[in-house]
């Protein structure tokens, strides 16, 4: 069986959970009878595919982006090459890493992974978007859902034959550092860990406005580790509050982020809606105690390894705060079942969930 995926994601990010699932399959799938890989990328942005791991499955040019209009630039000039580069694939499955109206290769059947859906849940004015994912969804002979969750919404909102869907859930990339870091021992006062991109739905505010309406956590300071620097409204919003001393805006390595979930004394995951998330992944591997909210696909992947809230109520977020920080035997159990957890997530298990489909639709 012979399986191509396509430039599309490849052009839109340096690093990022998405390609990083797709450079993960390609890893991987070989392993499950999958004889042939393929990314077709010509011309591409992407860090995991310019690794030498990479090389032997990656039929393409990595172009450093060195300045903002690089990845523009590369997505139009992929448009104009790809369809060259395709006519000698002649892949069975083509599997699409993004959404577009317009597609590219041909083959016995077609795949698209559908992440969330975020756009029509929360952004409807983003009709751009959501037409490509329509386009994708539409055209595609099987669709992959990254969680159960995001399948009934994707159902639902596009009416989609369910028969035409499966679930396979993701794995996590963060195990490996656990090994090789070192303890995170600075000086620095305990401390509560956020991960990722803080604005609309990952509802960062209602934490920092927990946070801040808490006496117990006083003692306690806030990492707020990726993302975009610190924005004017979070900085207007810390003040207001009082606690910009106890907030820290961090980034780094992947190294750098295991040490701050092996210290942190819990990782709060605040977000209204998620297609996956593998934060809550990384923090269990890591034996950090997650702080979660119940909505999306969060249940779903924590199951009991979580102290849950509304992410609608600031006040049950901060009464699950202080409960778990103030609790070492809450703390221990959520450690606990935290690595059982995290035994059903991996990416050699993705891998083999997807080849099965792949050989189910050849």
């Amino acid at each position: 069986m012979k399986v191509a995926f396509d430039h599309h994601i490849f052009c839109m990010q340096r690093y990022g959970g998405i390609s990083r699932y797709f450079f993960e399959l390609a890893s991987r799938l070989h392993a499950h009878e999958v004889a042939d890989v393929s990314v077709i990328a010509p011309l591409h942005i992407n860090g995991y595919l310019a690794a030498d791991s990479a090389s032997e499955f990656t039929r393409g040019r990595y172009v450093p982006s060195k300045f903002k209009g690089v990845p523009l630039l590369v997505g139009v000039a992929d448009r104009l090459i790809a369809p060259l580069a395709w006519r000698s694939a002649s892949p069975d499955i083509v599997h699409e890493t993004y959404f577009s109206t317009k597609p590219f290769g041909k083959a016995r059947r077609r795949i698209v992974t559908v992440y969330d859906m975020i756009h029509e849940l929360f952004m409807p004015e983003a009709k751009l978007a959501i037409a490509a994912k329509r386009a994708a969804v539409n055209r595609a002979d099987h669709v992959i859902c990254i969680s159960e969750n995001t399948r009934q919404d994707l159902v639902r909102l596009y009416d989609v034959d369910p028969a035409r869907t499966s679930v396979v859930h993701l794995g996590h990339s963060l195990t490996a550092e656990a090994n090789t870091a070192e303890p995170y021992s600075d000086g620095h006062r305990p401390y509560l860990l956020y991960v990722g991109h803080r604005g609309g739905y990952k509802n960062f505010s209602a934490l920092l406005e927990a946070f801040g309406s808490s006496p117990i956590l006083r003692e306690f300071d806030l990492i707020a580790f990726g993302g975009f620097p610190v924005q004017r409204h979070e900085q207007e919003e810390m003040e207001r509050l009082g606690i910009t001393a106890r907030v820290r805006f961090e980034s780094g390595s992947d190294r750098d982020l295991a040490v701050r979930y092996q210290a942190a004394s819990a990782f709060v995951f605040p977000s209204k809606y998620e297609g996956f998330g593998i934060p809550p992944l990384e923090a269990m591997s890591h034996g950090c105690p997650v702080i979660c909210s119940n909505s999306g696909a969060i249940r779903e992947v924590v199951e009991n390894a979580g102290a849950y809230f509304d992410p609608n109520s600031v006040e049950e977020l901060r009464i699950v705060l202080e409960r778990v920080v103030t609790t070492p035997e809450l703390q221990e159990t959520l450690r606990a079942r935290g690595y059982e957890r995290i035994a059903s997530f991996s990416w050699d298990r993705c891998a083999a969930e997807t080849a099965r489909i792949y050989g189910e639709i050849v």
